[in-house]
Parts: structure tokens; C-alpha cells; sequence
């Protein structure tokens, strides 16, 4: 199945400075800084290293007044769209809006009174403002716990509907919502029910997934699956380590699926003993020398004749090993036989002149 033949769920769209998530438009990729938010320079450079890495939209922790006044600082020095993650403190909200905030993460039940509600709902609908509801299983309300006896899909999704109440009691309707667990199979779960019952964009990620290695293989999953069922319009990859890498992450799902286009799409084959060539290094520097480049092409390392070239035929361009040298193939036709040596540097100066 590729992107074109999954059929993604219809949903309200919402605008984030100059993104759009839901309403059919191109899945969004989120990260989250690990930077001070009160370190202007340091946050400003961390955003700038997202947005060079592809992220679409950068979230900061807001913890408090000083980090909601930095704001607006950071915003002159940054053009990706920037997201405020705010607990409990309705003013925290108001601060970043009045500063320029993109779009706020809070939930509206955890800070105060309705009063308080409507104040944050009325200055976000005014500054066009949208806000995500982000329920976690391991904040569900004591009332739902005591329903549900625990943090369930069910009682997750319940959660997000009184939020969402909230908000629509007060007009306010620019709405993204996110049902993170750390396990695959319940928020899989708790999105399909969401789905089924909103038709606000869904942002999809596995909360606390764990570290580069485990946390991609557990978000790709869960993530994977629920996008191969039509469902998320925004994403991010929650990994403990650079959150660069968590950009990289998600947009390789994506690319993996055919939800993203841009760039390289590098495909290899695995070692087996017919390889007479040094592949997991050729790929890998590869991989390295490519990681940057804007072109939309699909190139392929193989090690040996056997798959080789059927597989570099359906590539744009690609390596089929041999024993000490390879075949660099343009569209299924042979271009040149090279020693191994060169491989790296003849393929990458075949993709530079195309």
C-alpha cells in the first residue's frame, strides 16, 4: 500500500501560523525542545536545528512566567511555527498568546475555573490561536480511574471529550487532539475511538517511548499503524535523546508509507554470504553523504547480482555489488563498473549531475 491508496480521515482543519493540520493537508511533523525555554539563545538554536531537520512544528516547555515572556524573543529569531506546552496555569496561556505563541498545549480541566477557561478560550479564538488537548494515560482524571479502574482507552478518550467540552462551551473550536500511552496497543487503541467519535485532527505519538533504538521501533508502530488506517494529521516521535533525531524519526515513517516525498528514500539490502562487498559501510556512507539532500529520488545499495539489479532498476539510480567492485545502474541501464573503493563517491556524483 502506498500514501496514495490510504484513505485518510476527514477531520476539521486548524491553522498553525502558517501550517495546516487536518482538513486533508499534509501530515505534520512535531518535536519538542530540551533547551532552557528561558535560554533564548540556546531554544533559538535547538529550533533552528528542527527546522533544518524537517520538523514542521517546535513545542517548548513553558514552566513558567519567565519562560511565557521569553516567547516572543524566541519568535523574532525562528520561522518554524512554535508551540507552548503549559500545565495548570491559565496565565502561562495568556502570556504566550499576548507574546505570539503559534498554537497552545493545555487542557483546559487542569487550570481553574471556568472563568479561567473562557479567558484563555476568548484570547486564543481572538489571536487565532488554535490549542491542542493532550490527554495522557498517566493523567486521567480520579473519577474516570475509579470508572474505568484504570488509565483504559475508553476512559482516555472520555477525558478528551470533557476538554473538548469545555472549549465548545465557549465557542472555541480550533481543536487538535492528542491519547498518549506508552504502550502500543492502548493508545492504538484509544486514537481508533477518538476517531470514531471527533472530528477534530488527531496528533499521534507514543508518550515516553523510550530511548533512539527502542523508542523508534515502538513509535513506528504505533504511529505506522494508526496512519495505515487513515488516521493522524500531525505527528511526533517522542525519543529520549537529541530531538533532532525525533524529526528524523517521523519523517521516515512518513516516507516509509508515502506520506512524504521530500528527500531521499534510500533502500539496501541485507548482507548475506553471496556479498563480496563492504555494504553495511557503503550504505551507511551512503546514507551520511545523502542525509541532506533535497532531491526526490529513491536510490538503492545492494550487495550482489541476485537482487541487485532488479531492485536498482526500480530505483532512480543505485549500486549492484560485485566481488571488489559494483555496477552503478540510472533507470535499469548500467552506467559504469567501479572498484569498490569508489562506489561511494562515483554514486553520489551521479545523483549531484541529476
Amino acid at each position: 500500500m502506498t500514501g496514495q491508496l490510504i484513505k485518510r480521515r476527514k477531520t476539521k482543519m486548524v491553522r498553525v501560523g502558517n501550517i495546516e493540520i487536518g482538513g486533508q493537508a499534509p501530515i505534520v511533523v512535531q518535536s519538542m525542545t530540551n533547551t532552557d525555554t528561558r535560554d533564548v539563545a540556546a531554544t533559538v538554536r535547538q529550533v533552528i536545528e528542527l527546522e533544518q531537520a524537517g520538523c514542521d512544528v517546535v513545542r517548548l516547555a513553558v514552566p513558567d512566567m519567565e519562560a511565557a515572556q521569553a516567547i516572543g524573543d524566541i519568535k523574532k529569531e525562528t520561522n518554524v511555527p512554535l508551540v507552548a506546552d503549559i500545565h495548570f496555569d491559565h496565565r502561562l496561556a495568556l502570556e504566550c498568546i499576548a507574546r505570539g505563541i503559534d498554537k497552545i498545549r493545555i487542557n483546559p480541566g487542569n487550570i481553574g475555573s471556568g472563568s479561567k477557561v473562557k479567558e484563555v478560550a476568548v484570547q486564543a479564538k481572538q489571536r487565532r490561536v488554535p490549542i491542542r488537548i493532550g490527554v495522557n494515560s498517566g493523567s486521567i482524571e480520579k473519577d474516570l480511574l475509579a470508572q474505568y479502574g484504570s488509565p483504559t482507552a475508553e476512559a482516555m478518550v472520555e477525558s478528551a471529550l470533557r476538554h473538548v467540552a469545555l472549549l465548545e462551551e465557549h465557542d472555541f473550536t480550533d481543536i487538535v487532539i492528542s491519547l498518549k500511552a506508552s504502550d502500543v496497543p492502548r493508545t492504538v487503541e484509544a486514537y481508533r475511538l477518538a476517531a470514531q467519535r471527533l472530528e477534530y485532527p488527531l496528533h499521534l505519538g507514543v508518550t515516553e517511548a523510550g530511548t533512539l533504538w527502542s523508542g523508534t521501533i515502538k513509535s513506528a508502530i504505533g504511529i505506522g499503524s494508526l496512519l495505515l488506517d487513515g488516521i493522524g494529521d500531525t505527528i511526533r516521535v517522542s525519543l529520549t535523546g537529541d530531538p533532532v533525531e525525533e524529526a528524523k524519526v517521523g519523517i521516515q515513517i512518513l516516507k516509509s508509507l508515502g506520506l512524504r516525498k521530500s528527500g531521499i528514500e534510500l533502500i539496501s539490502c541485507p548482507t548475506c554470504g553471496r556479498c563480496r562487498i563492504d555494504l553495511i559501510g557503503i550504505a551507511n556512507r551512503v546514507e551520511q553523504r545523502l542525509q541532506n539532500c533535497g532531491k526526490n529520488i529513491k536510490v538503492a545499495v545492494m550487495g550482489c547480482a541476485v537482487n541487485g539489479p532488479g531492485e536498482a532498476r526500480e530505483a532512480d539510480i543505485g549500486i549492484a555489488g560485485g566481488n571488489g567492485v559494483g555496477l552503478i545502474f540510472r533507470k535499469g541501464e548500467i552506467i559504469k563498473k567501479v572498484p569498490e573503493e569508489q562506489l561511494v563517491d562515483e554514486l553520489i556524483d551521479e545523483i549531484e549531475r541529476s
